[in-house]
């Protein structure tokens, strides 16, 4: 058995990008090569790994399956180990972790939705964009029905969740049945009554926040047409630099500009892009939307915006916010409540913002920096946080635990009665679905029920 000098035994709270990366840049780090033994247990607190990739991706993402195909050969690796179905702060505490292991990284992302802050918030018909996502993906966290009889959408937001909500709500139920949606989401597709969806943004074209790959393929899908009003192309100083500086922001530009200025498509559903109008009300009766008010603005010559006066009432009869995920806190961990991180010097879980170190406990990803940024951001974060941890670990720093036998972790949570599943596990409930997908000639169909996966994951049980 290895010693505490020879060997670094790290656990990873989270299953998504954030904690694949860190795990596996410790494992081929320069003190792995060096002949430190490094081992990593994910524990990850659905029975299902991924995280976000999983559960917060439209499933007509088709690239998301290179991801998907990069993290698993990390998990394939024996030097890394899952342990899901496993809540920790819940199952198993913060401080019992700390007691099996000589460090803990938590990554942890955010599934929860940023608040809009505006009057009739509480109306019945207006969502958040994570509650919509989780049903759509089969997050079992997430309602299993959805009202769809709302004939005209508002979404606000000008990102890449905007495009994807708007985008599956524009579709036809068949569209996506190709897909791995689950028999409950197409069944609640299909009885879908959306004709017309509005997306907005407060600024212009050149502050918007979508990928301009997905921005192009929106407008691919036989029954949507996107539009966007020719008055809304606009750019002062700072957005024209802006399109100078960036490719990506010229990209978002000009597929805009192309939309703008096209002739009529003459699909079924109507897609509406509007910029310069920032959220004022959701308007309601008997508790229920009945529309949405939004003020004019224009630009300020720096890329921000000034307000008009000038109003706006949109007939819809449901509101999407897609504002922003927010991060929820972890039992046992500092929480930055107003920034819903964890506060961290970019690595290091600290007491509270700006205060001391908490010695052996990490943050990367979405819980340590917020829901910004992309697949690079997320890898240079888990290098930032790696290494100050392997730089611990070399100045003696750690307090490294005397319980060195992977074994140990396992015997605790049977003791608690937590079915932990595994990797191969994953492998079992992977084969299962793909199964489901065969018999309908689709390459998957996800299971649902979170009792489900776990007996999908023990092929000794029955489902």
């Amino acid at each position: 058995m290895s010693t505490p000098q020879d060997s670094l035994r790290v656990a990873v709270v989270g299953s998504g990008p954030a904690g694949i990366y860190a795990s596996d840049l410790l494992i081929k780090s320069d003190l792995a090569q060096s002949g430190v033994d490094v081992k990593v247990d994910i524990f990850e607190r659905m029975p299902a790994p991924f995280g976000l990739i999983r559960y917060g991706v439209a499933p007509d993402h088709p690239r998301i399956k290179g991801i998907v195909k990069s993290l698993h050969n990390v998990m394939d690796k024996p030097e890394i180990r899952l342990l899901g179905n496993v809540d920790v702060g819940t199952d198993i505490t913060v401080e019992e972790l700390q007691e099996y292991y000589d460090a803990v990284i938590f990554a942890t992302g955010a599934v929860a939705d940023r608040d809009l802050n505006i009057p009739g918030a509480e109306l019945d018909g207006h969502h958040g964009a994570a509650e919509f996502v989780g049903f759509y993906d089969g997050n079992p966290d997430f309602t299993r029905d959805w009202d769809l009889t709302a004939e005209k959408i508002a979404i606000v937001g000008v990102g890449n969740v905007a495009l994807d909500i708007a985008r599956v709500l524009a579709k036809t139920a068949d569209e996506l049945h190709v897909t791995e949606i689950p028999d409950n989401v197409y069944e609640n597709l299909g009885r879908s009554a959306a004709k017309e969806i509005h997306i907005f943004g407060r600024r212009g074209p050149a502050q918007a926040k979508f990928s301009p790959l997905e921005l192009k393929e929106l407008d691919h899908s036989p029954t949507i047409e996107v539009i966007v009003d020719p008055e809304d192309i606009d750019y002062d100083e700072a957005s024209e630099q802006a399109r100078r500086d960036s490719k990506s922001v010229d990209l978002i530009c000009q597929t805009l500009e192309g939309y703008a200025m096209r002739d009529p498509k003459g699909a079924p559903h109507k897609l509406f892009i509007h910029f310069f109008e920032s959220p004022v009300e959701i308007t309601g009766e008997d508790g229920k939307v009945t529309g949405f008010i939004t003020e004019r603005t224009e630009l300020d010559g720096n890329g921000g915006v000034t307000t008009t006066g000038e109003t706006t009432t949109w007939d819809v009869q449901a509101v999407y916010r897609a504002v922003g995920y927010r991060s929820d806190a972890v039992n046992g961990v500092p929480f930055d409540d107003y920034k819903a991180v964890i506060p961290n010097d970019e690595g290091h879980v600290l007491t509270e913002p700006g205060g001391d170190i908490v010695p052996g406990l990490y943050a990367t990803g979405w819980i340590k920096r917020g829901p910004v940024g992309l697949i690079g951001n997320t890898k240079s974060d888990a290098k930032d946080t790696t290494t100050m941890l392997i730089d611990d670990f070399r100045n003696g720093s750690l307090k490294l635990t005397d319980k060195r036998d992977p074994q140990d972790i396992l015997d605790l949570l049977a003791s608690k009665n937590v079915s932990a599943t595994t990797w191969e596990g994953w492998h079992n409930l992977d084969a299962h679905e793909r199964a489901l997908g065969e018999a309908e000639g689709r390459e998957r169909k996800k299971v649902v029920e979170w009792n489900d996966m776990v007996a999908a994951s023990h092929p000794e049980y029955e489902i």
